[in-house]
């Protein structure tokens, strides 16, 4: 009998996949480049289910009913281009092949448009949650060719996370949509963890707390405003003893890795100029932890003052609280306005209460304060920056101090806090009627003659000053925003 739908790649994700699609009653055909990761799959997890074990490319697409679905878990870059260019020739009209990896949105967007042009229907989709999410129900992002979307739509609502009865998936829009929501969702990851980790290490290195009261900490706070799966995680790692009954997080190198969606996010901000400071200050920490050697050299060399505890232990910790509540939301406005930006600049008609939505579970971001961000923007859709929201003015109104304060403090004791100082910094400019960028613009003047507005003449008017009397009247381009 004919599969419901193929898969490529049996490495954490895929496996996981394919075992969450059966169970939700849809056959499967897998393939795997490394065969001997097909054999030991079906005569290990996949034994006695309805799966089938191939070859190759083409024992799989043959295995397969009509229009066929053929999902790639495949690593991003040439392995993705080079797996499309052979399931080609080998697809008829109107069959679907599906990139679940993690692929460059632009990507996505140009082989959309090759798959198409061969007759074919191309889905780019994001798939978060992990190992148990892709098991159990993760958060699906699908964009690409609208057309296939009514042949996948019962499947992948049917394997992804559900909350309130509701699926995490749904429709994002053409083209690269799909991966693009999916590469800022893990931007946030980036600024989400960056964010508890700083507080971490205050709790660690100003508080003294140990890690059995850093873990009742974390899970009070799970009860509350900051209820999240990445907050619930971080209790449950504080609490984790090694073999030897010490805490293994004092035994981990302190060095991070990336996979390279961070960084991609920060590059589409820097394109499409909205201020992504927090999410890219939390890629350049982790460019800094793998810098350890350095690290250790200029350690020696650099003296600063101990750490002085100025602070009542409890009342700092809801500060803290208060603190990583507050660069939470600045960090979402972040995203949610590169989202809008982009959307917007592509014509992908992107709704932003909807994404919110399809965060709410399954996915690493999950979190309870994303029913909030969907009911702003499903109250005021044009909404400029989340912020703006009058939920969110309140919250940060009765919060702000309180970042200030921890900001501050770890300022004070030489405590990293490169993110939830991006927090506060992009905060304040936002919120700040006049900036010095005047005194910039006469400084670009001055030397490139890029001119500038004045406060007294209408926007969209122009000027230039012949500043040292020794320049022409001749100016450059105006500037742009």
């Amino acid at each position: 009998m004919k599969k419901s739908i193929g898969l490529i790649g049996l490495a954490v994700m895929g496996e996981n996949l394919v075992l969450n699609l059966e169970s939700k009653g849809y056959s499967v055909a897998v393939y795997n480049r490394s065969t001997s990761k097909v054999d030991s799959f079906m005569e290990g997890r996949a034994k006695g289910k309805d799966i089938v074990g191939t070859y190759s490319l083409k024992e799989l697409v043959s295995s397969l009913e009509t229009p066929r679905k053929v999902m790639m878990m495949v690593k991003a870059g040439k392995p993705v281009d080079d797996t499309i260019e052979t399931l080609i020739p080998l697809l008829d009209k109107g069959d679907i092949i599906i990139d679940g990896g993690n692929s460059n949105y632009e990507d996505s967007q140009r082989r959309m448009e090759l798959v198409e042009s061969k007759g074919l229907l191309y889905v780019g989709t994001g798939v978060s949650g992990g190992e148990e999410g892709a098991l159990l129900g993760p958060s699906i992002m699908p964009g690409g060719s609208k057309k296939a979307w009514p042949a996948i739509k019962e499947m992948f609502q049917a394997i992804s996370a559900h909350v309130d009865g509701k699926p995490c998936c749904d429709w994002i829009g053409p083209g690269g949509a799909g991966h693009f929501v999916k590469m800022v969702h893990n931007g946030i990851e980036y600024g989400d963890m960056q964010l508890i980790c700083e507080i971490y290490d205050l709790m660690h290195r100003y508080l003294g707390l140990s890690n059995s009261e850093m873990q009742e900490v974390f899970s009070t706070w799970n009860k509350g405003d900051l209820d999240s799966y990445l907050i619930e995680i971080t209790a449950d790692i504080l609490g984790y003893k090694d073999k030897d009954g010490n805490h293994l997080v004092d035994f981990i190198l302190d060095t991070a890795g990336q996979k390279g969606t961070g960084k991609w996010t920060g590059i589409s901000a820097l394109h499409a100029g909205i201020p992504l400071t927090l999410i890219v200050e939390s890629v350049f920490a982790r460019s800094v932890s793998s810098q350890k050697e350095e690290r250790i050299a200029a350690s020696k060399v650099f003296t600063r003052k101990a750490v002085e505890l100025t602070h009542d232990k409890k009342a700092f910790v809801d500060e803290l609280g208060k603190a990583l509540y507050a660069a939470k939301i600045i960090s979402y406005a972040q995203g949610f306005s590169l989202i809008k930006s982009v959307g917007a600049t592509n014509n992908w008609d992107l709704d932003l209460g909807s994404i919110a939505l399809m965060w709410r579970g399954g996915c690493i971001i999950r979190s309870a304060f994303l029913d909030k961000i969907s009911q702003a923007f499903q109250k005021k859709g044009d909404l400029d920056n989340l912020i703006m929201d009058p939920y969110f003015v309140d919250i940060l109104n009765a919060s702000q101090q309180s970042l200030r304060s921890v900001v501050a403090t770890s300022a004070l004791n030489g405590i990293p806090t490169p993110s939830l100082s991006a927090a506060l910094s992009w905060f304040d400019s936002y919120s700040t009627e006049r900036l010095p960028a005047n005194l910039l613009q006469a400084q670009r003047d001055y030397f490139g003659a890029h001119t500038y507005e004045r406060t007294d003449k209408g926007r969209g008017e122009f000027f230039h000053t012949n500043w040292t009397g020794r320049g022409g009247d001749t100016s450059s381009t105006t500037y742009s925003i």
